[in-house]
Formats: structure tokens, sequence, C-alpha cells
């Protein structure tokens, strides 16, 4: 593309959404087809943006649907299902009312790797760190770290006294 396929309000509009958005795909977008307005051609263009030429024509042909802006913006999609499944989260509330020694662990409370392994034991999936954090979390859990308090120094009076004036 070798020409200017923009009017000044639409590459207005354009500039607009690219210097006003918080979301980096969205500048993408709109930036990669000021890039082809100014007569940039699409290689050079999706090369430039690390993608293939294919995904610089799709991003011309969704905006050049309406040529509005918002066209570019991203559609709401569900993401990645949940690896909870309802058994899997009553196991979890029954670990967490007994004892980790009731299920032959030398431990007097639940960790997270403590709680991974029993889970793991259910159908073989290892659930990471921080999937189980979140719904410990979920289910109203909270925790912190403990602390390790040393004992007060008996001579801390003697090292923090004034000096003398002899």
């Amino acid at each position: 593309m070798t020409q200017r396929i923009l009017t000044r309000h639409q590459r207005y509009r354009l500039r607009q959404q690219w210097l006003h958005t918080q979301d980096g795909s969205l500048c993408r977008r709109s930036l990669a087809i000021l890039e082809l307005d100014q007569g940039k051609a699409v290689a050079e263009v999706a090369h430039e943006f690390g993608v293939t030429r294919q995904t610089v024509y799709n991003w011309l042909d969704t905006y050049a649907e309406s040529y509005t802006p918002s066209a570019l913006v991203d559609a709401a999609r569900p993401g990645r299902p949940s690896t909870w499944t309802p058994a899997l989260r009553d196991l979890l509330q029954t670990l967490l009312g007994e004892s980790p020694t009731r299920w032959g662990y030398q431990a007097v409370n639940w960790t997270v790797p403590l709680l991974r392994r029993q889970l793991a034991t259910w159908d073989g999936r290892w659930l990471s760190e921080d999937t189980l954090r979140r719904e410990l979390h979920e289910l109203g859990y909270v925790w912190k770290r403990t602390r390790y308090v040393l004992p007060p120094d008996p001579e801390r009076e003697k090292k923090n006294a004034p000096p003398s004036a002899a």
C-alpha cells in the first residue's frame, strides 16, 4: 500500500485513540493503521510490530468495515476455563477442616505445598501454588508468614546510655 487511505478526520480520530489509550494492543493496532496510511508497506509494518502480514491485513479489514477507531478494540473473551471443579473445591474445604496428620503428613498445619500434594492425589492434576492461593483467598482464608521474635537484649540500657561527661 503506497497511498494514503484515511481522511483527515479518520486520521485525527486514530491518532487520538493511539495517544490516549491505556490498552497496549489497541495502541499497536491504531499505530499500524496510521503507519499504513503514511505509505509503509504491509510487510514493513508487520515486521516492525512483530506480527504476520495477515494480521496487519486483518486489522486493516476490521478498521475498514466501519472506519471507527473503536472497531480495533479487542472483543471480550471468556478466557481459560477454571481448573476448579465442585468436587475439588469440596475436597479442599474438607482438608482445611482437618489436620494434615489425619491424612498422613507430619505437619501441624496445612501449607500450600502440602495442599497441592494432597489435591493431586485426587485426580492427578497438579495445581499451581498461585491457583491454590487464589482459591484459598476466594474461600476467605488469610495467612501471613511467621515472624521470628528475638528476646530483648538485657544489656541494651548500657549500650544506649548517654556518654558520661568525664
